[in-house]
């Protein structure tokens, strides 16, 4: 699924994070436990530069506990990030994010020094909530739909560190569909802009491989389907969503599966590993230089009937 949903305020944004981002000294990314490939804007990666990093892999009470370990180690790979995870069950330990930053950047230590850290997400990912809970009161918006906070807003921490918080942004184009139905199955995207049942087919078929046993027990199914669309339907049947003329309403089984998985009723789930990441970054690096190759093709072509063209007015 393709997804170009790139509000104003969100090009507004990310011209403001470029003109402020040399002060900065740290970035704190929030990314989806869930997802946390497809929740970490590769525009954040370009406008950080080689500043250090951490990334919160928040909701990871929602999340497979393994999977997230697993991330944590992919993650703290790479130069110049720490990866830490946090949810509503890990509200006590939000000291770690203060620490991580000192230890970040030790030569803004001190009395009379402050540290900058911007803290950056896609929409509906947790920030806001994070940011109370760091700042232990409410000092920004919070709900439960994508692009709540829509302005910057600076915030003094404990610890000698001044938070400058941003809007959450997605980027232009998610180029990996894949990374489209994880994007919108979690909430990342307004509910307006996709389709309940391509999403829920997508989600149905990723649990059916990997988290049998919990659909089995959550939907009250002994033998599971082989396909996707068997198990709506089988759900659907088993939940009452029934129609005129005794059809299944995939519609609205596919709205129960999706508010399901976002609300962690299902179980604890994760919807992609790191060698799925590995994989779908090298399909879209093969997707976008068959797309330039093309471009380039038909621009020689142009090129070509221009020429021939001026050679005819001779």
């Amino acid at each position: 699924m393709a997804i170009q949903w790139f509000p104003g305020h969100m090009n507004k944004a990310r011209n403001e994070i470029k003109e402020i981002m040399p002060q900065m000294d740290v970035i704190i990314e929030v990314l989806d436990a869930r997802i946390p490939y497809s929740s970490e804007n590769p525009m954040v990666t370009a406008l950080r530069g080689d500043k250090p990093v951490i990334k919160i892999m928040n909701k990871a009470d929602l999340a497979d506990p393994k999977l997230t370990q697993a991330w944590k180690d992919y993650f703290e790979q790479q130069s110049g990030v720490k990866a830490i995870d946090f949810g509503n069950d890990k509200a006590g330990e939000v000291h770690r994010i203060n620490e991580l930053c000192k230890k970040l950047v030790p030569h803004k230590v001190g009395a009379d020094k402050q540290i900058k850290a911007m803290i950056m997400g896609i929409p509906n990912v947790g920030k806001s909530t994070l940011i109370n809970t760091l700042a232990g009161r409410i000092v920004a918006k919070t709900g439960n739909e994508p692009a709540v906070t829509k302005a910057q807003q600076r915030i003094k921490l404990d610890d000698g560190i001044m938070l400058y918080d941003t809007p959450g942004m997605l980027w232009p184009k998610v180029e990996n569909e894949n990374s489209g139905y994880r994007l919108g199955a979690t909430g990342a995207i307004r509910d307006t802009a996709i389709d309940y049942e391509e999403v829920a087919s997508y989600t149905a078929e990723y649990l059916l491989h990997a988290y049998p046993e919990l659909l089995k027990s959550r939907y009250k199914i002994d033998e599971l389907p082989e396909s996707d669309w068997e198990f709506v339907e089988m759900a659907g049947k088993k939940r009452g969503c029934i129609r005129g003329g005794n059809q299944i309403d995939t519609y609205k089984m596919s709205e129960i599966l999706i508010n399901e998985l976002r609300d962690g009723i299902i179980g604890r789930i994760t919807m992609e590993t790191p060698a799925m990441r590995e994989e779908e970054e090298q399909m879209v690096a093969q997707l976008r230089a068959a797309a330039e190759a093309k471009k380039a093709a038909k621009e020689e072509e142009k090129k070509q009937r221009r020429a021939r063209a001026r050679k005819n007015r001779r």
